[in-house]
């Protein structure tokens, strides 16, 4: 039997922010399954500057403690597989923030984007990717590890 080649996926900046926010979704269940195997996720340099502006932001309320804060990206950096991006396809969709999402994915040859604004991700099956919401994410890699 061939083992089953782990899914490649980046996070949008929203599911991390919910995981943080909050111990009870799947964001949360996604972000505890960082470097456990079951995924590989790809980040760049730019996405997480982009993480790193989004959970210093007041409104976003996370009652972690900025050190922790810095020690859960370093966690996600170091577990992750860094990619260089050589190339922008700039501007592809709606936001620019997702625009470097997709960057990311693509250059790192990932199958999927995990976010909450699959919609803001239409068009993307033409460099192989598909978004999916982290409910779905995690329903997908129980389906294949069984």
């Amino acid at each position: 039997m061939i083992p089953a080649v782990s899914p490649r996926i980046v996070l949008d900046t929203n599911v991390l922010v919910a995981g943080l926010r909050s111990n009870r979704g799947a964001s949360y269940q996604v972000l505890s399954l960082i470097g456990t195997g079951r995924f590989v996720h790809v980040v760049s340099v730019a996405l997480l500057f982009e993480y790193e502006s989004a959970l210093a932001r007041p409104e976003v309320d996370i009652q972690l403690s900025r050190s922790a804060i810095h020690d859960i990206l370093d966690y996600v950096c170091a577990t992750a597989d860094r990619q260089q991006i050589h190339y922008l396809w700039r501007p592809t969709l709606s936001d620019p923030g997702d625009d470097l999402v997709l960057e990311v994915a693509a250059q790192g040859g990932c199958d999927r984007i995990v976010t909450f604004n699959v919609r803001d991700f239409a068009g993307i099956d033409r460099f192989g990717l598909r978004a999916e919401t982290p409910a779905s994410f995690l329903g997908s890699i129980e389906r294949s590890s069984s």
